[in-house]
């Protein structure tokens, strides 16, 4: 019996994952010692119930809670984001992963699901404080805290301006990096941050993916087709489900961009720095209407277009 593990890629989490190999079957394990319950019992509780309703998810064969450690099914190397880069008429992938968001938002909404240890995981829902946490994270390790007082008044007019109620099951990361290409089938990773949201917030995490340039007409077309073959609440109200994607596409981007930075100053994972020219692209691209002029202003007199070009902007 030959039998091999070795490291593979780190994401932008606590975790580190290990891929074992034993008589040709392949299995990935993931430890971490920090943030123990996210990414272990949040993590594979979400994993069990999206494949309740039949998400293809990674499986769970063992775990030890104590050390830390679970074992899970391999899905490969394949990302969609492997597949789009190489792919010429991207809208045809694109279509296939939002069938598969639609397919999820249909699942009927849990608050508790069971977890790994015959307990029940709570499944949150997406609240303004939890709105604001997130996007708290651009003051706290971007922008000086000083502008946040301000800035957060102005966006908490925003978020509670946002039309849809929090009632769809939301991965909170649906980009191509997390969609798995697995034989003809879709999998989804990374679940553990799961809420109960907007119906708009997946589509943003997929159409406004920072790591994948696309064109205002393809992102355009993405979310037409999302629209054309979503439920008829949202299809007759489609100009306030509009509204509230460019909120939530805001709201993302400032996160993102504080998170980027969190990576580079306090866990030296300076990667991701280069995607924070981009991310400002879409932060810009998305404030175009009037409910955003306070919080355009403010942060046209602060940073600069030459400052968000740079991948890292220190303030004196």
């Amino acid at each position: 019996m030959k039998s091999k593990i070795f490291q593979i890629a780190e994401d932008a989490s606590f975790r580190k994952f290990y891929r074992f190999i034993s008589n040709k079957k392949s299995k990935i394990i993931v430890y971490a010692n920090k943030e123990k319950y996210k990414n272990l019992v949040a993590y594979t509780s979400i994993n069990r119930f999206l494949r309740d309703n039949q998400i293809l998810s990674p499986n769970l064969y063992t775990y030890n809670y104590q050390d830390g450690v679970i074992v899970l099914e391999d899905f490969g190397d394949i990302t969609f984001y492997k597949v789009l880069v190489k792919q010429k008429n991207k809208l045809i992938v694109y279509k296939r992963l939002v069938d598969l968001l639609l397919k999820i938002q249909k699942i009927k909404t849990k608050t508790k699901i069971k977890n790994i240890t015959k307990g029940s995981h709570k499944i949150n829902k997406y609240s303004i404080r939890c709105l604001h946490k997130e996007s708290d994270l651009f003051f706290d390790w971007y922008l000086p805290i000083y502008f946040k007082k301000k800035m957060k008044k102005i966006l908490s007019k925003l978020y509670k301006s946002i039309n849809f109620p929090n009632s769809y099951f939301v991965h909170r990361d649906y980009h191509a990096q997390n969609l798995m290409k697995v034989g003809k089938r879709i999998g989804i990773i990374d679940s553990q941050d799961a809420l109960i949201g907007n119906p708009a917030y997946d589509l943003v995490s997929l159409v406004d993916d920072v790591r994948i340039k696309t064109s205002a007409n393809l992102k355009s077309n993405i979310i037409n087709y999302f629209l054309k073959n979503t439920e008829k609440r949202i299809r007759v109200n489609s100009k306030k489900f509009l509204e509230d994607f460019n909120i939530l596409s805001v709201q993302r981007n400032l996160k993102i961009i504080g998170i980027f930075s969190r990576l580079h100053k306090r866990d030296q994972k300076n990667k991701y720095l280069k995607l924070i020219p981009y991310t400002w692209k879409l932060l810009e691209n998305r404030m175009t209407s009037n409910i955003f002029s306070d919080l355009k202003t403010i942060l046209d007199e602060n940073i600069p277009d030459k400052y968000r070009k740079k991948i890292i902007y220190k303030w004196k």
